[in-house]
């Protein structure tokens, strides 16, 4: 690899220290494959910024395959189920029981991501922050390239057999596709969650995903000490507009039961609105160019998929660009797209279902608020409505 401060060569070159471009550094170094990432902020910001916090089973054995795992190990915490909440009675699901052993584990995206800078830092190649894509040229030649800024304004080039965009939906990679190729699937959803931080120990020793008239309610953790709440909003609301009393009074009355279980308060440290969107860009890969992650594809977070789904999608890529090393071969990388895109319109179809299972509509009708209601209660009531549910949010295969 040689590098200068305004040319690099390199073999791939990845755009985004998120945890999809992070790990994918971290899988080709251990192929013995070279890389260089670029990631527009600052290391601060990436190792502060909130986003997923459910690991699958599969996410979590590709960290420990990768030696990214000690931490995640010692502090992550291991969930058997999950349960919901309607009608003001709690239903577990045991996953391990349902799926043959299989479990997730809570561990933020902020945690992963410290991980593999970490490791990226002492053991990888380049990692350069304030570094910012311009443009990727060339995707479809067996020389791509990436035009990059760097925070003094300088400029410059990594030259690369391969690039993999994994800068999200905002990104730059996805533009280097002819749009007359592509086709866009999106879905916007008439409603957001409103997130909070607290620093009070968790309400349950699993997730509570809650049904209410008045709307959805999610109850999760970070830690045995932090959790990590949320509430269905409308669209376009502004999470400065409610005040701690007005969160924690919601979201009693939403996760209100007959049992005399009851939320727990405490200081909220953080909150933010997130937008909820379905979104799949086809092809995922043009030429030399390979997306990931949300550059490629959003779902909704009810039903945990994000980084999981961008997990799989740089194992994808990792292993083809192993093959075409060990063998010569390019039909791993030639059909990295259609691979990757089986398994993201699985989980885009799992998190429609779970959005559309949980999250209360202002404009149903009583009809289809029973019809609700019963779906609810045939997936806590049938062992084969559950497995499925179970398999689906425990992971599917990489």
């Amino acid at each position: 690899m040689s590098t200068s401060s305004n040319d690099i060569k390199t073999t791939v070159g990845i755009i985004g220290a998120g945890p999809a471009g992070l790990l994918l550094a971290r899988l080709l170094l251990r192929a013995g494959i070279e890389s260089v990432v670029i990631e527009a902020k600052d290391r601060e910001y990436v190792e502060q910024r909130q986003r997923a916090g459910i690991l699958e089973q599969g996410t979590v054995d590709v960290l420990r395959e990768a030696g990214a795992h000690e931490r995640m190990d010692k502090e992550g915490l291991v969930h058997d189920g999950v349960e919901f909440l309607f009608n003001k009675k709690r239903y577990p699901l045991h996953f391990p029981t349902l799926t043959g052993g299989r479990s997730v584990m809570i561990y933020a995206q902020t945690e992963v991501c410290k991980d593999l800078i970490s490791l990226q830092l002492k053991e990888g190649g380049p990692l350069l922050f304030e570094t910012k894509a311009l443009g990727v040229d060339g995707a479809n030649t067996p020389n791509p390239s990436i035009r990059f800024e760097r925070k003094d304004g300088s400029t410059g080039t990594i030259h690369a057999d391969y690039v993999v965009a994994c800068d999200g939906y905002w990104g730059v990679g996805r533009e280097a596709i002819p749009k007359e190729l592509c086709q866009d699937y999106e879905r916007t959803y008439p409603f957001s969650w409103l997130g909070i931080l607290a620093d009070v120990p968790p309400s349950n020793d699993e997730l509570i995903y809650a049904r209410h008239p008045r709307g959805f309610a999610l109850l999760s953790m970070r830690s045995p000490t932090v959790s990590r709440y949320y509430l269905q909003v409308p669209a376009g609301t502004d999470a400065k507009d409610w005040s701690d009393e007005q969160i924690w009074d919601e979201l009693e009355k939403r996760c209100e039961t007959t049992d005399g279980w009851k939320v727990q308060r405490g200081p909220i440290t953080q909150k933010s609105v997130t937008p909820m969107r379905s979104f799949v860009h086809e092809p995922m890969a043009y030429g030399s160019l390979f997306l990931a992650g949300d550059a490629a594809h959003i779902v909704p977070p009810t039903g945990a998929k994000g980084l999981n789904l961008a997990v799989g999608d740089v194992v994808t890529v990792a292993r083809a660009l192993k093959h075409k090393v060990q063998t010569g071969s390019d039909d791993l990388l030639r059909a990295y797209s259609e691979t990757c895109l089986q398994r993201v319109w699985q989980a885009e179809r799992f998190s429609y279902d779970m959005t559309n299972l949980l999250h209360t509509d202002p404009n149903a009708t009583p009809f289809e608020d029973k019809l609700q209601i019963a779906r609810l209660q045939r997936i806590v009531s049938t062992p084969s409505a559950e497995t499925d549910l179970a398999l689906a949010y425990t992971g599917f295969p990489l």
